[in-house]
C-alpha cells in the first residue's frame, strides 16, 4: 500500500530536540479526524513524518478515560507521534506527558490555539497565550520532567489587537520547548479571514534556534510552498488540507523538489483510498462504529468527484463494509452520465482546482483571498 517516493523529492530533514525527523511537513491535530485510521492513510500515502493525535484532556488521561484512551491508540506503524494535550492544571499537564512518555511517546504538543469556549474557559487553548509568565512556567515543569520533546501549538494572539505570538513564543523557548507550531489566524478570527503570512514570519523573527512550524490553509503544494517563502519557517503543518487531498504531502515534496505541479489523483485512486481508510476505520473502532464515523469522512474524499449527490445522500447513511461496495458501485454507474466516451468528466463537470488560499505577505490582491475553508460538520469544533 505504501507509496515510495523518489529520493531526490525529500524535503528537508528536521530536528525537534532529541527527534530526528525525515521530513519538515507535520500532520496537525483536528478533533474527531486524525485519529489512528486517518494517520496510517497518510503515512502509507508518503511525504510526511511526525503526525499529531486528536486534542486530548491532560486530566482525562490521568483518570484513564476510555475515550481519551482511545484517542492515543497506535500502532507500529505510526511513528514517530506526538500527542496534543490540552488544560491549564501544572501538574496535571506534567503528569499526563509523563504517562505519555512511557508509554512510548515520541514527542508531547500542548495546544495554546483552540479558540472554542469550553477549552479557554478553563483556561486552555487560546487562553494561555494571554497569560504568558503562567504559562512559561507550565511549560518549564513539563520540559524539565520529560526526556522527549514539548511543542506548542498557538495562534497569532487572541485578536488583532492583542497578536502576542512573538513574545510567547520566545517565553517557551526559554522555558524549554523544542519548536513552535503557529496558526496563522487570531483566536477571534477562528476560521474566518485570510491566514496572516507576516504574524507567522514575525514569529519566526521572535525565537532565536527553535524551529518555527507554519500552518493555516494550506490545501496545494504551491500554498505549502508561499508559506515556506514568504514566512521563512522551518516547515509546514497541515489539517484540513489533508482532508481534502490525504496525497498532500507526497505532492508537496515532489513539488519542492522540482518545481512543478504535480497532477491530483484520478477517481480510480481517491476509491482505492476511500476503501483503505475504511478498512482501518474498522479494524480500529469496529464495523458499526466505524461506518457510523466514515459518514463525516466520505464526504470529503467525494468533493473531488465532481457530480456526487448520488454518493453523498447514500454514504451517510452507511451501516456495514459490504453496503458501501454496493454505494460505490451504484454511484460509477450513475456518475457515467456526467463523462465522455473514455470515461472522464466532461469539462463543465470537472471539479475547480484548488485556489491558493492567499497571496505574498506584500500583496493579497481580491482574487486570491476568501472568507475561509469549509469545515466538515461534526466534533471539529476544537480544532
Amino acid at each position: 500500500m505504501s507509496q515510495t517516493l523518489p529520493e531526490a523529492a525529500a524535503s528537508p530533514a528536521l530536528r525537534i530536540g532529541r527527534l530526528e525527523l525525515r521530513s519538515n511537513l507535520f500532520l496537525s491535530p483536528l478533533a474527531g479526524y486524525t485519529n489512528l485510521p486517518f494517520r496510517r492513510v497518510v503515512r502509507e500515502l508518503g511525504g510526511v513524518d511526525l503526525c499529531t493525535t486528536d486534542l486530548v484532556n491532560a486530566r482525562s488521561l490521568l483518570e484513564r478515560n476510555r475515550k481519551a484512551l482511545k484517542l492515543i491508540e497506535t500502532h507500529e506503524t505510526d511513528r514517530p507521534l506526538a500527542v496534543q494535550l490540552f488544560g491549564s492544571v501544572p501538574e496535571e499537564m506534567r503528569d499526563a506527558a509523563v504517562f505519555l512518555q512511557e508509554r512510548g511517546v515520541h514527542s508531547i504538543d500542548i495546544n495554546m490555539g483552540c479558540p472554542v469556549r469550553k477549552v479557554c474557559r478553563v483556561g486552555g487553548g487560546s487562553a494561555m497565550m494571554t497569560e504568558r509568565d503562567r504559562t512559561a512556567r507550565l511549560v518549564r515543569s513539563m520540559v524539565e520532567a520529560l526526556r522527549i520533546p514539548v511543542t506548542a501549538k498557538m495562534r497569532l494572539g487572541w485578536d488583532d489587537e492583542n497578536l502576542t505570538a512573538p513574545d510567547l513564543a520566545r517565553a517557551l523557548e526559554d522555558a524549554g520547548v523544542a519548536a513552535v507550531f503557529v496558526h496563522g489566524r487570531t483566536r477571534e478570527q477562528g476560521f474566518s479571514g485570510c491566514v496572516n503570512l507576516r504574524g507567522i514570519r514575525a514569529v519566526v523573527e521572535a525565537v532565536r534556534s527553535i524551529p518555527v512550524i507554519g500552518n493555516g490553509d494550506v490545501t496545494t503544494p504551491e500554498a505549502a510552498a508561499c508559506m515556506l517563502r514568504e514566512t521563512g519557517c522551518a516547515g509546514v503543518s497541515i489539517g484540513r488540507g489533508a482532508f481534502y487531498d490525504p496525497w498532500i504531502f507526497r505532492r508537496i515534496r515532489q513539488h519542492l523538489a522540482t518545481g512543478e505541479a504535480s497532477p491530483e489523483p484520478g477517481l480510480e485512486e481517491r476509491i482505492r483510498i476511500m476503501n483503505r481508510h475504511l478498512d482501518l476505520m474498522i479494524e480500529v473502532f469496529g464495523e458499526e462504529h466505524g461506518c457510523v464515523m466514515f459518514r463525516k469522512v466520505a464526504p470529503w474524499y467525494s468533493r473531488r468527484f465532481g457530480p456526487v449527490a448520488e454518493f453523498n445522500k447514500r454514504v451517510v447513511r452507511l451501516v456495514s463494509r459490504e453496503e458501501f461496495q454496493g454505494i460505490v458501485a451504484d454511484y460509477l454507474r450513475w456518475r457515467a452520465q456526467f463523462c465522455d466516451g473514455t470515461g472522464d468528466l466532461l469539462p463543465r463537470y470537472r471539479p475547480a482546482p484548488l485556489a491558493l488560499g492567499y497571496a505574498s505577505t506584500d500583496e493579497a490582491p481580491p482574487s486570491t483571498t476568501r472568507s475561509a475553508i469549509p469545515v466538515p460538520q461534526g466534533p471539529v469544533e476544537v480544532w
